[in-house]
């Protein structure tokens, strides 16, 4: 799989080529898969914000708002209560997967439960884009700052990729650069911090930072 791991979204042209370099055609002729899970696990999240996304309206433009061929919703939630014939090829049909923030922990949940997360080694040539929590999914550990579900067993999640990833820097009073540095003394493991305009590549184990703003490599 092809990953793209972003705090904010395509918000930038650099980010932007990155992004046209994974999925090899124009946005304009790929077909997105939009997940919304990881925002019912957030207290900040609910209703309004989950139509936001699928919608693509203005605070996602920079994601499902990006003028895709098409969009459609899978809502991981769902997906135990229907065989996985039915939607295993929803999945391996779209070029791309836009995975928006929320909680990491409780989204790592349902892709366990949904079977999502067992599937993802054979998306070869799918893009996954992520927005926070999307992105941190698949980092070993989130650390325990970010753990805003109260049914989370720990900061645990998928380990696809090796490193952590403190997203936000520098837009929330509680996303300093000084808070970035004591979440990852916490860790002690490879990490990054990163901005709005900054985005992790990841294509066969190959990392590369895609960034016009801030960021920091820990570890």
């Amino acid at each position: 799989m092809k990953l793209l791991l972003t705090s904010g979204g395509v918000t930038n042209p650099s980010i932007r080529a990155a992004l046209l370099d994974l999925l090899g055609k124009p946005i304009e002729e790929c077909h997105a898969l939009g997940i919304p899970t990881a925002q019912w696990g957030h207290p900040m999240c609910g209703p309004a914000s989950a139509q936001g996304f699928v919608a693509g309206g203005t605070s996602w433009r920079h994601h499902t708002g990006l003028g895709w061929a098409s969009l459609g919703l899978l809502e991981l939630t769902a997906l135990p209560t229907i065989d996985r014939a039915r939607w295993e090829p929803w999945v391996r049909e779209a070029d791309v997967l836009l995975v928006d923030g929320g909680d990491a922990t409780y989204l790592a949940h349902w892709m366990r439960e949904s079977g999502l997360a067992d599937l993802l080694p054979s998306l070869t040539d799918t893009v996954w884009v992520g927005v926070s929590a999307g992105s941190m999914v698949l980092t070993p550990r989130i650390g325990d700052w970010f753990v805003e579900w109260s049914g989370a067993p720990d900061d645990r999640a998928l380990g696809v990729v090796d490193f952590s990833i403190f997203p936000h820097l520098n837009l929330f009073p509680t996303n300093t650069p000084e808070h970035a540095e004591r979440w990852a003394a916490d860790l002690a493991a490879p990490a990054y911090a990163i901005d709005e305009q900054t985005a992790i590549s990841v294509v066969d184990d190959e990392v590369t930072v895609v960034s016009e703003g801030d960021w920091t490599r820990f570890g």
